[in-house]
C-alpha cells in the first residue's frame, strides 16, 4: 500500500492521545523522561517523512505500532485502523539528534502538574553528562545539545551549575540550548559562554492560573527574564514553555502568544501531560485535536506578523518537535 504520512490533521490527533502500546522488541531504545511534566514516563519516537512525534508507552493506550509487511518500517494504528508508516528514531537522550539533558532531576518548587518534586531524582556530575554527550556523538547524529534542570536547592545554583559545564561542552562544536529557571544577569552570561539559545517557561499566560500552579514563582519575573534574553540572543533565539490544558480559556491563550511574541518570544504550545503523581493536584486536562489546530493556526499567524519563525531553531524542544505541533515546521 501507499504510506501514509503525518499530516497536521493527524499529528494534532497523535498529542491528542499522547501515548501508544508498542511491541519492545520492535523499541530502538527507551529512555525515561526526567524533564518536567513527562518525567517518569519512557517514550518512542515514530516518523513518517520530515514529521516526528513523541509518544508515552502506555499498553492500554488505543494508539499502538506494528512491524509493517513487506517494507521494514513501522506502521501507527488506531483501534486497528492503520494511520501512517514510518520508523521508529533512537533517543540516546531524550530525543533524537540531540544530547538533551536533565542536570537536576530534583525541585525544589512545587508546581502543581509537575512529578519532578514528588519523584526527587538524581543529579548529574559533569562526568556523567560528557558521558552521555559521548554517547550520543558515537551514534553519528549529535546535531545539538540541549541543557535543562530543576532546581535542587537554589534558582541561582543551577544556573552556576550550567555555567561550569559550558567550557567542556565547547568542544563539541554543535549548538548548545539552556532551559532553566532564569536569574537576574544570567542571559548575557550564557550567550558569553556560547549557548546559542534559551528557554524560560512561563508554564501558563492566565496569571490566576499561574497562581494556582506554580504559586512559589512569578510570572512577572520570567516575563521580564525573557525579555532581557532577547535583548541579549535576538529574535528567534528565545523561546518558553505554555501549558495547554490547565483550564485556561483560547482567548487566553491567544493573548498570552500575542504578549510573548511581541517581545520576540516563540512560545511552544505543549498539552499538558497528566501524571499519575499528580492527581487531584490541580485541573489537568488533555486538549483536543481540534483545540490544538485552531491554537497552533493562531499562533503561526501571529508569529508571521512579528517576524518569528520556529522552524530557525537548533536546540530544545522546538528543534525536536515530537511533543507539538510546531508553526512553519508541521503545518
Amino acid at each position: 500500500m501507499q504510506n501514509k504520512r503525518i499530516t497536521p490533521e493527524l499529528k494534532a490527533f497523535l498529542i491528542s492521545i499522547g501515548s501508544v502500546s508498542i511491541d519492545s522488541s520492535l523499541i530502538p531504545r527507551v529512555r525515561g523522561s526526567t524533564a518536567g511534566p513527562g518525567a517518569g514516563t519512557s517514550s518512542v519516537f515514530f516518523r513518517s517523512g520530515e514529521k516526528r512525534v513523541r509518544l508515552s508507552i502506555n499498553k492500554d493506550s488505543p494508539l499502538s505500532i506494528q512491524k509493517a509487511e513487506g517494507d521494514g518500517n513501522v506502521a501507527l494504528f488506531h483501534e486497528g485502523k492503520e494511520l501512517a508508516r514510518g520508523k521508529l528514531e533512537p533517543a540516546p537522550a531524550h530525543c533524537p539528534e540531540q544530547a538533551f539533558i536533565t542536570l537536576c532531576e530534583k525541585c525544589i518548587f512545587d508546581c502543581k502538574y509537575c512529578p519532578v518534586p514528588k519523584l526527587q531524582g538524581h543529579v548529574k556530575s559533569e562526568e556523567e553528562v560528557l558521558s552521555i554527550v559521548d554517547e550520543v556523538l558515537r551514534t553519528g547524529n549529535l546535531k545539538a545539545i540541549s541543557l535543562t534542570s530543576g532546581v535542587e536547592t537554589s534558582v541561582e545554583g543551577e544556573v552556576e551549575r550550567v555555567l561550569k559545564l559550558l567550557p567542556a561542552l565547547k568542544k563539541y562544536n554543535v549548538p548548545i540550548g539552556v532551559s532553566v529557571y532564569p536569574t537576574e544577569g544570567c542571559s548575557r552570561k550564557f550567550y558569553e559562554e556560547g549557548v546559542f539559545e534559551v528557554k524560560y517557561n512561563v508554564e501558563t499566560m492566565d496569571s490566576e492560573i499561574f497562581k494556582k500552579v506554580c504559586g512559589d514563582l512569578s510570572l512577572d519575573y520570567i516575563l521580564d527574564k525573557l525579555k532581557e534574553a532577547v535583548d541579549v540572543f535576538g529574535k528567534n533565539r528565545v523561546f518558553s514553555n505554555f501549558i495547554i490544558g490547565l483550564g485556561e480559556s483560547d482567548s487566553s491563550v491567544v493573548e498570552g502568544v500575542e504578549t510573548l511574541a511581541k517581545i520576540g518570544v516563540i512560545p511552544i504550545l505543549r498539552p499538558v501531560n497528566p501524571h499519575p503523581l499528580r492527581i487531584g493536584d490541580c485541573f489537568t486536562e488533555r486538549p483536543s485535536p481540534e483545540r490544538l489546530l485552531r491554537l497552533a493556526k493562531i499562533e503561526a499567524e501571529i508569529l508571521k506578523k512579528h517576524g518569528l519563525n520556529p522552524g530557525l531553531a537548533m536546540t530544545m524542544c522546538l528543534k525536536c518537535t515530537g511533543c507539538d505541533l510546531v508553526p512553519f515546521v508541521d503545518l
